[in-house]
């Protein structure tokens, strides 16, 4: 039977284990999460109903809505957490940030103004 990660990364030293969970978060994008769950852009895309062209648009992106990242994890199959860590007190999970469907927009760019209407008599 193989060891596991967290048992082999326990018995290393704490300047190494450091190192390695440092360099692990630098490489950790939305791409490498995506390859370790082996699922191609294809097929998240699908999952989620988009184009393989709206995947690859995220995965370059370093801003984004919640709900948007919140969707992308599900649709591999995982579970977006916000975690809030200070200095000293216990990490906070804060949860329900990212609403289910994006609140729909109020702005009035492009729509005309509606316009009284006159009646005549």
């Amino acid at each position: 039977m193989g060891k596991k990660l967290d048992d082999m990364m326990a018995a290393l030293p704490a300047k190494r284990r450091a190192r390695i969970e440092r360099r692990a978060q630098e490489l950790a994008s939305l791409k490498d999460l995506r390859q370790a769950v082996e699922r191609t852009q294809v097929d998240l895309a699908e999952a989620l109903g988009v184009g393989q062209d709206t995947i690859s648009r995220l995965e370059q992106r370093s801003d984004m809505l919640l709900s948007t990242l919140r969707r992308y994890v599900e649709g591999m199959g995982g579970k977006l957490e916000l975690v809030v860590q200070f200095p000293d007190r216990p990490p906070v999970i804060i949860g329900h940030l990212a609403a289910e469907k994006p609140l729909p927009r109020t702005s009035t760019r492009g729509r005309r103004a509606s316009r009284p209407s006159h009646a005549t008599m």
